[in-house]
């Protein structure tokens, strides 16, 4: 074995902290990365899928993607939950290079770079003997694919940040965002031809040519923030091309996408594998549910104090009271124990009282135990320890829909994105009048009253330009709720950095990326603060 010293970690601005200072390697055994013989190439890349688990806390990425939206929000309550204002700071947009949110999202991105680039190297060299009938070339096209889906988060949360496709450990510089997009879509069209065109046990939660399309298809759409150049009819023809493979289809049920075991579901296209012994990180309803909810499901473990993660109510007021994903998505009303009879009673400000989750907030800062509807889509099974084994469905056949659909609106063939839109809805309305949806519907304002919130009242409305599209964006947050798709839906439909809503206000087109960690500025002097940080 090799113990390491902190150099690899400080270059790549990673990990500021355990290290020892002698920068040379001590050698504890005979073993180490140059005589370690790899005998399953599966094995060995395994590491680059299983780090995207560290994506999923209240305090990284996925908290990120929706609590800085205007769908979800994380306030204190009387069990706590303040935690020296981090959470607050996100839903104010008022966050700076000192959150740890920060910290911990690039970490993780970055720890995928490096093994990527790593295990890139490796199978290069014939170090990783290629095995389960892959190709070396398929292997390493697979590898750059998710290589490129890091650097998309990256360049998706961060902008401009080091670009860097070797296992140099020279201090990286910084590289301007749509120079990282064009890296991307190059790579991704370079490993298409060669990954593998199979739906299986095999390929599932990897990237086979599927996978990588609908990735391109996301990076594609969202060209015109990343570049400054819109790409609809390219995000149409991977859209196309996911739809015409016959490979994937729409679950008969919404909430089966969801369920525990939901790894054989014909919607999910690339998948985040959980397991609540074996693959740990999902934890969600810990942080959204009451502790009391435990009984809920008689569950093993429990909830933190009376949760936190909470829809916005402006949000969940847009939704129409016939759409099944309303209660698909959303626990609400009074709570039961595992009998269905027991109350569920509250331990802080309602203490002895049945729990009733309603859909108000004072505002975004801080509110009752009960005050907010929690987490429901996501399956916590009866007895559920704190992690659960729900796959996360990062792309599911349904965004390919709506992703054509977008393009097809946007490109001035609305009754087309309304055929689309309607399909998808098919599936939550028991009335099939109800469920189609119109072109003048898609591309009429939003639903949603915006507006800055006091008291449970808005009280001053800030910005009320009509949303071009508007009705999209609100079909694609009844969809995509507590998906993480909403913070870059409100950027790419000029949502995020100009309207009010609970206790945000516009706080600067800026915080349209977030800040470069302060710990990786301290580390290297060649990276520079996005402005305005």
């Amino acid at each position: 074995m090799i113990k390491y010293d902190c150099k690899w970690s400080l270059l790549w601005l990673l990990f500021a902290f355990g290290c020892n200072s002698d920068l040379n390697e001590i050698t504890y055994s005979d073993l180490s990365a140059q005589t370690y013989q790899y005998t399953d190439a599966d094995a060995a890349i395994g590491i680059t899928y299983a780090n995207l688990r560290n994506l999923f806390s209240h305090t990284t990425w996925y908290a990120l993607q929706e609590t800085s939206s205007d769908e979800l929000v994380m306030p204190a309550n009387p069990s706590g939950w303040d935690d020296a204002g981090m959470y607050k700071r996100v839903h104010l947009h008022t966050w700076n290079a000192e959150n740890p949110q920060m910290m911990n999202m690039w970490q993780t991105l970055y720890a995928g770079v490096i093994n990527t680039n790593r295990i890139i190297d490796q199978l290069e060299q014939d170090v990783i003997p290629p095995t389960g009938g892959a190709s070396k070339e398929s292997l390493i096209a697979e590898m750059r694919t998710v290589r490129a889906f890091y650097y998309w988060l990256i360049c998706d949360n961060f902008g401009s940040a080091p670009l860097s496709i070797t296992t140099q450990t020279d201090l990286p510089s910084m590289t301007d965002r749509a120079e990282i997009y064009q890296y991307i879509v190059k790579e991704i069209n370079e490993a298409l031809p060669a990954l593998n065109e199979n739906n299986d046990q095999h390929t599932y939660a990897r990237f086979n040519k599927w996978a990588a399309k609908a990735l391109l298809a996301n990076i594609y759409l969202n060209a015109a923030v990343y570049a400054g150049q819109a790409e609809w009819d390219a995000c149409l023809q991977q859209c196309d091309d996911i739809i015409n493979s016959g490979r994937y289809q729409l679950e008969t049920h919404y909430k089966d996408v969801f369920k525990t075991l939901n790894q054989d579901s014909p919607e999910i296209i690339f998948a985040v594998p959980f397991d609540e012994n074996q693959g740990t990180g999902f934890f969600i309803e810990l942080f959204s549910w009451h502790g009391a909810l435990k009984d809920k499901v008689n569950m093993q473990g429990t909830p933190w104090g009376s949760g936190s993660l909470q829809g916005v109510p402006q949000f969940i007021d847009t939704y129409d009271p016939a759409d099944q994903r309303l209660a698909d998505t959303w626990l609400m009303g009074p709570q039961f124990k595992a009998d269905g009879v027991t109350p569920i009673v509250g331990a802080y400000d309602k203490n002895g009282q049945q729990l009733n989750f309603v859909n108000r907030l004072p505002d975004g800062l801080f509110t009752s135990e009960t005050e907010g509807y929690r987490m429901n889509k996501f399956e916590v099974k009866t007895g559920a320890l704190g992690d659960l084994s729900n796959d996360f469905p990062f792309f599911r056949y349904a965004q390919v829909l709506m992703m054509k659909a977008e393009c097809l609106l946007r490109t001035g063939r609305a009754a087309e994105a309304a055929t689309l839109v309607t399909q998808v809805r098919v599936r939550d309305f028991t009335d099939a009048n109800k469920a189609a949806v119109t072109a003048a519907q898609l591309t009429a304002n939003s639903r949603y009253q915006y507006g800055y919130v006091e008291h449970y009242q808005v009280t001053d409305p800030g910005d009320q330009t009509a949303v071009v599209f508007g009705g999209m964006l609100d079909e694609l947050g009844y969809e995509f709720a507590w998906e993480a798709h909403r913070r870059r839906d409100n950027i790419r439909f000029g949502v995020f950095t100009k309207k009010s809503w609970l206790s945000h206000k516009p706080n600067g087109e800026f915080r349209s990326i977030f800040p470069i960690p302060q710990q990786a500025l301290n580390a290297n002097p060649n990276l520079q603060q996005h402005t305005g940080y």
